[in-house]
Protein backbone atom coordinates (compact mmCIF):
# COMPACT_ATOMS: atom_id res chain seq x y z
CA UNK A 1 0.00 0.00 0.00
CA UNK A 2 1.13 3.39 -0.61
CA UNK A 3 1.57 6.26 1.62
CA UNK A 4 0.04 9.84 0.75
CA UNK A 5 2.25 12.84 1.93
CA UNK A 6 0.94 15.97 2.74
CA UNK A 7 3.56 18.62 1.73
CA UNK A 8 2.56 22.15 2.04
CA UNK A 9 3.88 25.96 2.78
CA UNK A 10 1.48 27.48 4.74
CA UNK A 11 1.23 31.17 6.53
CA UNK A 12 0.96 31.26 10.37
CA UNK A 13 -2.40 31.52 10.17
CA UNK A 14 -2.91 28.53 7.93
CA UNK A 15 -2.99 29.87 4.39
CA UNK A 16 -1.09 28.00 1.63
CA UNK A 17 -2.55 29.69 -1.49
CA UNK A 18 -0.62 30.88 -4.26
CA UNK A 19 3.19 30.71 -1.86
CA UNK A 20 4.77 30.70 -5.23
CA UNK A 21 4.08 33.89 -7.44
CA UNK A 22 1.48 36.66 -7.94
CA UNK A 23 -0.76 34.79 -10.90
CA UNK A 24 -0.57 31.20 -9.27
CA UNK A 25 -3.96 31.37 -7.66
CA UNK A 26 -5.93 35.06 -7.93
CA UNK A 27 -9.13 32.90 -6.68
CA UNK A 28 -11.50 35.64 -4.56
CA UNK A 29 -9.12 38.43 -5.50
CA UNK A 30 -6.27 37.01 -2.81
CA UNK A 31 -3.67 39.42 -4.07
CA UNK A 32 -0.75 38.09 -2.13
CA UNK A 33 0.70 35.55 -4.36
CA UNK A 34 4.24 35.16 -4.05
CA UNK A 35 4.25 35.66 0.08
CA UNK A 36 6.49 32.57 0.26
CA UNK A 37 9.19 33.14 -1.82
CA UNK A 38 11.02 36.03 0.06
CA UNK A 39 11.46 33.18 2.72
CA UNK A 40 12.72 30.68 0.73
CA UNK A 41 16.45 29.98 1.59
CA UNK A 42 18.58 26.96 1.65
CA UNK A 43 17.35 25.32 4.52
CA UNK A 44 14.41 25.28 2.30
CA UNK A 45 15.67 23.76 -0.66
CA UNK A 46 17.53 21.15 1.58
CA UNK A 47 14.50 20.10 3.37
CA UNK A 48 12.40 20.27 -0.05
CA UNK A 49 14.73 17.82 -1.65
CA UNK A 50 14.60 16.04 1.44
CA UNK A 51 11.03 15.01 0.95
CA UNK A 52 11.83 14.29 -2.60
CA UNK A 53 14.48 12.02 -1.73
CA UNK A 54 12.62 8.98 -1.11
CA UNK A 55 11.18 7.55 -4.27
CA UNK A 56 7.15 9.38 -4.86
CA UNK A 57 5.10 10.13 -7.46
CA UNK A 58 3.47 13.38 -7.18
CA UNK A 59 -0.28 13.44 -6.69
CA UNK A 60 -1.82 16.81 -7.53
CA UNK A 61 -4.66 18.80 -8.07
CA UNK A 62 -5.82 20.21 -11.55
CA UNK A 63 -4.97 23.62 -10.92
CA UNK A 64 -1.47 22.61 -9.71
CA UNK A 65 -1.13 20.06 -12.20
CA UNK A 66 -1.55 22.88 -14.97
CA UNK A 67 0.45 25.31 -12.93
CA UNK A 68 3.46 22.78 -12.82
CA UNK A 69 2.86 21.47 -15.94
CA UNK A 70 3.01 25.14 -17.61
CA UNK A 71 6.55 25.93 -15.37
CA UNK A 72 8.41 22.71 -14.52
CA UNK A 73 9.21 21.13 -18.26
CA UNK A 74 10.81 24.20 -19.70
CA UNK A 75 12.90 24.96 -16.36
CA UNK A 76 16.82 24.81 -17.43
CA UNK A 77 18.07 21.59 -15.43
CA UNK A 78 21.67 24.00 -14.50
CA UNK A 79 19.23 26.93 -13.04
CA UNK A 80 18.77 27.07 -9.22
CA UNK A 81 16.46 24.60 -8.26
CA UNK A 82 17.03 22.58 -11.73
CA UNK A 83 17.17 19.21 -10.35
CA UNK A 84 13.89 19.57 -8.57
CA UNK A 85 12.39 20.20 -12.37
CA UNK A 86 14.10 17.10 -13.83
CA UNK A 87 12.59 15.41 -10.79
CA UNK A 88 9.16 16.40 -11.37
CA UNK A 89 9.81 15.73 -15.12
CA UNK A 90 10.98 12.31 -14.82
CA UNK A 91 8.49 11.15 -12.10
CA UNK A 92 4.73 10.01 -12.34
CA UNK A 93 2.51 12.72 -11.83
CA UNK A 94 -1.62 11.78 -11.18
CA UNK A 95 -3.64 15.13 -11.67
CA UNK A 96 -7.25 14.79 -10.32
CA UNK A 97 -10.04 16.10 -12.01
CA UNK A 98 -13.23 15.61 -11.39
CA UNK A 99 -14.29 17.56 -14.81
CA UNK A 100 -11.58 15.29 -17.15
CA UNK A 101 -10.86 18.21 -18.40
CA UNK A 102 -6.62 18.29 -18.26
CA UNK A 103 -3.91 18.01 -20.77
CA UNK A 104 -1.79 15.85 -19.49
CA UNK A 105 1.03 15.23 -21.81
CA UNK A 106 3.72 16.15 -19.40
CA UNK A 107 5.41 13.16 -19.59
CA UNK A 108 4.38 10.08 -17.51
CA UNK A 109 0.62 12.48 -16.18
CA UNK A 110 -1.90 10.10 -15.55
CA UNK A 111 -5.62 11.80 -15.15
CA UNK A 112 -7.57 10.63 -11.78
CA UNK A 113 -11.39 11.48 -12.06
CA UNK A 114 -11.76 11.25 -8.02
CA UNK A 115 -11.21 10.74 -5.04
CA UNK A 116 -12.22 7.09 -5.42
CA UNK A 117 -9.50 6.63 -8.33
CA UNK A 118 -7.36 8.07 -5.38
CA UNK A 119 -8.23 4.93 -2.78
CA UNK A 120 -7.97 3.06 -5.56
CA UNK A 121 -4.14 3.90 -6.37
CA UNK A 122 -3.49 4.42 -2.58
CA UNK A 123 -4.46 0.48 -2.35
CA UNK A 124 -2.08 -0.37 -4.99
CA UNK A 125 1.76 -1.51 -4.31
CA UNK A 126 4.29 1.84 -5.92
CA UNK A 127 5.81 4.67 -4.40
CA UNK A 128 4.58 7.21 -1.66
CA UNK A 129 1.96 10.05 -2.88
CA UNK A 130 3.38 13.61 -2.71
CA UNK A 131 1.22 16.57 -2.79
CA UNK A 132 2.27 19.90 -3.52
CA UNK A 133 -0.34 23.11 -3.42
CA UNK A 134 -3.83 21.50 -4.47
CA UNK A 135 -6.01 22.68 -1.50
CA UNK A 136 -8.95 21.14 -2.77
CA UNK A 137 -7.21 17.40 -2.77
CA UNK A 138 -5.59 18.10 0.37
CA UNK A 139 -9.05 18.38 2.05
CA UNK A 140 -10.51 15.79 0.33
CA UNK A 141 -7.98 13.27 1.35
CA UNK A 142 -8.42 14.61 5.02
CA UNK A 143 -11.92 13.90 4.69
CA UNK A 144 -11.45 10.60 3.72
CA UNK A 145 -8.96 9.94 6.03
CA UNK A 146 -6.06 9.16 3.50
CA UNK A 147 -3.38 11.40 4.25
CA UNK A 148 -0.28 9.72 6.24
CA UNK A 149 2.43 12.24 6.86
CA UNK A 150 2.12 15.60 6.29
CA UNK A 151 5.66 18.17 5.48
CA UNK A 152 4.59 21.71 6.79
CA UNK A 153 6.34 25.01 5.70
CA UNK A 154 5.26 27.44 7.41
CA UNK A 155 6.21 30.81 7.06
CA UNK A 156 6.10 33.82 9.67
CA UNK A 157 3.85 35.69 7.69
CA UNK A 158 0.00 36.36 8.67
CA UNK A 159 -1.79 36.89 5.22
CA UNK A 160 -5.60 37.04 6.97
CA UNK A 161 -7.42 35.17 4.14
CA UNK A 162 -7.46 32.94 1.80
CA UNK A 163 -7.16 28.86 0.56
CA UNK A 164 -6.06 27.06 4.40
CA UNK A 165 -4.95 23.84 4.58
CA UNK A 166 -7.47 22.49 7.29
CA UNK A 167 -10.84 23.41 5.75
CA UNK A 168 -13.30 24.52 8.39
CA UNK A 169 -14.92 21.40 10.21
CA UNK A 170 -12.10 19.29 8.86
CA UNK A 171 -12.39 15.93 11.49
CA UNK A 172 -10.22 15.97 14.18
CA UNK A 173 -6.71 13.86 13.20
CA UNK A 174 -3.92 13.09 15.14
CA UNK A 175 0.26 13.80 13.96
CA UNK A 176 3.49 12.86 15.68
CA UNK A 177 6.08 15.26 15.02
CA UNK A 178 9.28 13.49 13.68
CA UNK A 179 11.50 16.03 12.56
CA UNK A 180 12.00 20.14 12.72
CA UNK A 181 14.26 22.48 11.87
CA UNK A 182 14.05 26.00 11.57
CA UNK A 183 15.84 28.44 9.27
CA UNK A 184 17.42 31.55 9.54
CA UNK A 185 14.91 33.24 7.74
CA UNK A 186 12.37 31.67 10.60
CA UNK A 187 10.72 29.04 8.01
CA UNK A 188 9.64 26.24 10.49
CA UNK A 189 9.83 22.90 8.98
CA UNK A 190 7.79 20.56 10.73
CA UNK A 191 7.43 16.67 9.66
CA UNK A 192 4.31 14.98 11.24
CA UNK A 193 3.57 11.30 11.41
CA UNK A 194 -0.27 9.92 11.43
CA UNK A 195 -1.12 8.66 14.95
CA UNK A 196 -4.42 6.65 15.39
Amino acid sequence: MRRIIVGAQVSMDGVMQAPGGPTEDPTKGFKFGGWAMPYFDQEFGEELDRVFKEKCDLLLGRKTYEIFAAYWPYYEEDAPHGGIAKLFTDIKKYAVSRSGEVDTSWARSVLLRDIADVKRLKQEDGPNLVTQGSTELVHALLANDLVDAMSIFTVPVVLGGGKRLFADGSAPHSFKLTRSRVSPNGLIVGHYEREG
